[in-house]
Formats: C-alpha cells, sequence, structure tokens
C-alpha cells in the first residue's frame, strides 16, 4: 500500500520561508516521478513543482525563483523549499507521486498560510 505523508505546512508572513516534505513508502521512490501541486477554496489543483527520475525540473511560472523542490531517493523523500512567500501561495499543498496515467497517488495534504 502506497503512503505519502507531506509534513512542513503552517503560517507564515509574506516573506518567510517554509519547507515541506513528503515521505513515501510502499513503491519504488526512485522510478517515479515527484510532484507538488496547491489548492486553493474554490481553485482547481494546480501543479506548482515536479521533479523527474532524472532529477530534472519543471516550476510553474509563479514560484520559478522561490521555490526549489528536490527528492532523496534515499530516503524515499521529495521536498519543496519555498522563499519569499507571498499571500497568494496560501493553499493546501499535496504531494504527487506518478507512474502512469493509471497509477498515481496522493498525499493528505498540508495547508500553508501566508498572511500578516
Amino acid at each position: 500500500q502506497v503512503q505519502l505523508v507531506e509534513s512542513g505546512g503552517g503560517l507564515v508572513q509574506p516573506g518567510e520561508s517554509l519547507r515541506l516534505a513528503c515521505a513515501a513508502s510502499g513503491a519504488i521512490f526512485r522510478f517515479a516521478v515527484m510532484g507538488w501541486y496547491r489548492q486553493s477554496p474554490g481553485k482547481e489543483r494546480d501543479l506548482v513543482a515536479r521533479i523527474a527520475t532524472d532529477a530534472s525540473t519543471t516550476y510553474a511560472d509563479s514560484v520559478k525563483g522561490r521555490f526549489t523542490i528536490s527528492r532523496d531517493n534515499g530516503k524515499n523523500t521529495v521536498y519543496l523549499q519555498m522563499n519569499s512567500l507571498k499571500p497568494e501561495d496560501t493553499a493546501v499543498y499535496y504531494c504527487n507521486m506518478f507512474f502512469s496515467r493509471s497509477r498515481e497517488y496522493w498525499g493528505q495534504g498540508t495547508q500553508v498560510t501566508v498572511s500578516s
């Protein structure tokens, strides 16, 4: 059974940083494309960042230069370092593990709130 457990969310002020982590179990982590998505109330779930098996990365335009995704295959964990946070970054952040269209998994989500 695949499990993705996110941690690191919280309440911060604009300009501050947070680091999210997603620990995976039950699947061969190094073969998966790992991603972070976010969803605000009334909006769709959107891609924030993705890291492939070769460590190549993709970012949403809104977070380029501020967020960094990384993975540690030895720890089965993917990270999202978020710097210079803005109020519009407020959302529930979800970890995604992708093998194919018919085989992908989601974490339970972690709340990130950026407010003064």
